[in-house]
């Protein structure tokens, strides 16, 4: 057991973009009387829905998600508040008796959840960061990384030079508080029974995935749902458009590339962003039960759900989740 005292089981779905999280997440909420918490930090945004690949409108009426749609794209929506929204979000779930399905490829996310990460309660500064990031212009990220180790080693051992929101924000909270975010980010396991269960495939087949579901965006229309969002006054300065097909649209559309080198971008970034993702999700991570799905899905499937049946049952139980 995760937490001390438990309120319930929590079954987290994790894996690469492309993996189809999605659909299996889908299928097993509907057999087994469960509700979906989303982890994608894109997926908050309204009006972005091709682009973040959100479930469609028919699949939500099926089982109830959760976490999606919740800010306009010029909205700032923290990690501290997503972490505070989830827990609601599965507290609720379970108060109703349903199964919960933390499922999404946002690492952040989901460790903020599994893992009860302490997230400093502190609140964005827009003039501090403006600074930060015309400093960081000036010069150069490296140099605010060299700051921040002088003020949090910790930290910034763990943050990558080149990222430098988070660098920022690390920055941020040390001076806004006082204190080294690294100080204020002890991890406090939450109270639930937690299955982890993970996706993998072949990485040429998800690479082709990723292509095919690219393809499916563009037919579907995602070229003009970005024309709509900047015609809303939404600009690639906001977090919410910086992201992976939204930001190299506004390229095209700006007429600084076409479309088919948009759409190569789009791709490569989408298998890059990918290799970043198994940071969090480690094949070797003892804690994940990992089910490849390149070639035998339903097989799959099949194994899954026994595991999730015996999960269930050891919770319902009271015994503690393996």
């Amino acid at each position: 057991m995760d937490g001390e005292e438990s309120k319930g089981p929590l079954i987290a779905l994790v894996g690469p973009t492309a993996v189809g999280k999605t659909a299996l997440a889908l299928r097993l909420a509907i057999d087994i009387k469960g509700e979906i918490v989303s982890a994608d930090s894109r997926q908050i945004y309204r009006g972005m829905d091709i682009g973040t690949a959100k479930a469609s409108p028919e699949d939500r009426q099926r089982v109830s998600h959760h976490l999606i749609d919740v800010v306009d794209p010029d909205e700032t929506f923290t990690l501290a508040q997503y972490q505070e929204a989830a827990y609601g979000a599965i507290d609720d779930i379970l108060a109703r008796g349903y199964v919960p399905f933390l499922v999404g490829g946002t690492g952040l996310y989901i460790r903020a959840v599994l893992d009860g990460l302490g997230i400093p309660r502190v609140a964005p500064n827009a003039a501090l960061r403006a600074d930060l990031y015309a400093r960081a212009q000036r010069e150069g990220h490296e140099a605010l990384h060299h700051w921040l180790a002088e003020v949090d080693p910790q930290a910034a051992a763990g943050i990558d030079a080149r990222n430098a929101r988070r660098v920022i924000r690390a920055l941020e909270v040390y001076l806004e508080s006082g204190h080294p975010i690294s100080d204020l980010q002890a991890a406090i396991p939450p109270p639930y029974r937690i299955l982890r269960i993970g996706l993998s495939m072949e990485r040429s087949r998800l690479y082709q995935r990723i292509d095919e579901r690219v393809e499916r965006m563009l037919a579907m229309g995602l070229v003009d749902e970005v024309r709509g969002l900047l015609a809303r006054g939404y600009h690639l300065s906001l977090a919410s458009m910086s992201g992976v097909g939204y930001r190299q649209i506004v390229y095209c559309l700006q007429g600084q590339i076409d479309l088919a080198e948009a759409v190569r971008l789009i791709k490569h970034d989408t298998r890059r962003f990918v290799r970043q993702q198994g940071t969090w999700f480690r094949a070797d991570d003892p804690t994940i039960h990992w089910f490849d799905v390149t070639d035998d899905r339903e097989a799959a499937y099949v194994g899954i759900r026994h595991l999730v049946a015996a999960f269930l049952s050891r919770a319902d139980a009271g015994q503690p989740a393996t």
